[in-house]
C-alpha cells in the first residue's frame, strides 16, 4: 500500500486530536516514567503526552517512516521507533501505553490487548481510542461503490475495509481477565465539514487508502467521483451549507492492578 501521507492526515489535525485529548483526560497515574504512544502518526498525540508528563521518557511508535519523520521534526526531544505494534516489546515496564486511533487497523484483538497489558508496570494504564464507524454512511458507501460495476473485480472490499471491533463486552472481559480495572465508553462526534468533498479529503488519509491502493490514478478519480455522488444524498447540507459527519469512537482505559 502507498505510504501514509502526513500532510493529508494533518489537514484535520484539530478534529483528530480532540478525542486524543479526551482519552488523555481520563488517565490518572501519579508517577509516570515511561510512556509509549502506539501508532503515533505525525506526533500530534505524542505531543500531548510529552506535555502531560514532561519528566517522563516518551516514545512514539509507528510503522510509517513518513509519519515518523514528521514526528521527529515536531518533537526532537522524544524518541521515535519504526515498528509493528503487534510484535512490540517494551524495554521497560510502562506506566502508560496510549493508542489513539491505531489499534482498529489491527486484527486479533483477543491476543493483542492481553499482550499490551503484559507491557504495563503494576498500576500502569492502557488507554485506547478506536473509531467505531464502519456502519456509518461514510464507510458503508465505500463498500457499496467497491461492490458495484466496474469496481467489484478490481477491489476486494473485504480485504480493503477494516475489521469490525469486538463487542464492547468482549473488551471488558478481555481486560478484566488480565487483571485490570476497566472504564469503557463510546462517544459520537459530529464534525462540521464544509461539504461532501471535505469528507472525502478526511477519509483519503485513512479509511479510503486501502480501497484506492488497488486502483491506478485514473480509476481512483472515477471511484471517488462515484463515491462523492453517494455522499451527497447521505450527508445533506445544514441550513448554513455545511454538513455533519457523525463519527462514533470507542474509548477504553484499563488500569493494571498492583
Amino acid at each position: 500500500m502507498k505510504e501514509w501521507d502526513p500532510e493529508l492526515y494533518r489537514k484535520f489535525e484539530a478534529e483528530r486530536t480532540r478525542p486524543a485529548r479526551e482519552l488523555l483526560a481520563h488517565i490518572s497515574v501519579e508517577e509516570v516514567e515511561q510512556v509509549t504512544d502506539l501508532g503515533c502518526g505525525p506526533g500530534n498525540s505524542t505531543e500531548l503526552l510529552a506535555e502531560a508528563w514532561p519528566l517522563a521518557t516518551v516514545c512514539g511508535l509507528d510503522s510509517s517512516a513518513a509519519m515518523l519523520a514528521q514526528a521527529r521534526e515536531r518533537l526532537p526531544h522524544c524518541r521515535f521507533v519504526q515498528a509493528d505494534i503487534r510484535s512490540w516489546q517494551a524495554e521497560t515496564p510502562q506506566q502508560v501505553i496510549y493508542a489513539n486511533a491505531s489499534l482498529q487497523w489491527l486484527d486479533n484483538h483477543a491476543t493483542l490487548f492481553p499482550h499490551l497489558v503484559e507491557q504495563l508496570a503494576p498500576g500502569g494504564v492502557l488507554a485506547v481510542q478506536m473509531p467505531d464507524n464502519l456502519n456509518e454512511p461514510s464507510h458503508r458507501l465505500m463498500r457499496d461503490v467497491a461492490a458495484s460495476e466496474p469496481w467489484h473485480s478490481r477491489i476486494d472490499a473485504k480485504t480493503a475495509d477494516r475489521k469490525q471491533l469486538l463487542p464492547t463486552g468482549d473488551y471488558y472481559d478481555l481486560l478484566t481477565g488480565t487483571g485490570c480495572d476497566v472504564d469503557i465508553w463510546r462517544t459520537t462526534y459530529y464534525h462540521v465539514m464544509a461539504d461532501a468533498q471535505a469528507i472525502i479529503s478526511w477519509l483519503q488519509a485513512t479509511g479510503l487508502r486501502p480501497f484506492l491502493a488497488m486502483l491506478d490514478e485514473a480509476e481512483q478519480a472515477d471511484f471517488l467521483a462515484a463515491y462523492h455522488q453517494r455522499l451527497l444524498s447521505a450527508y445533506p447540507a445544514q441550513r448554513d451549507g455545511q454538513v455533519l459527519l457523525a463519527f462514533p469512537r470507542l474509548f477504553i482505559v484499563a488500569v493494571k492492578k498492583s
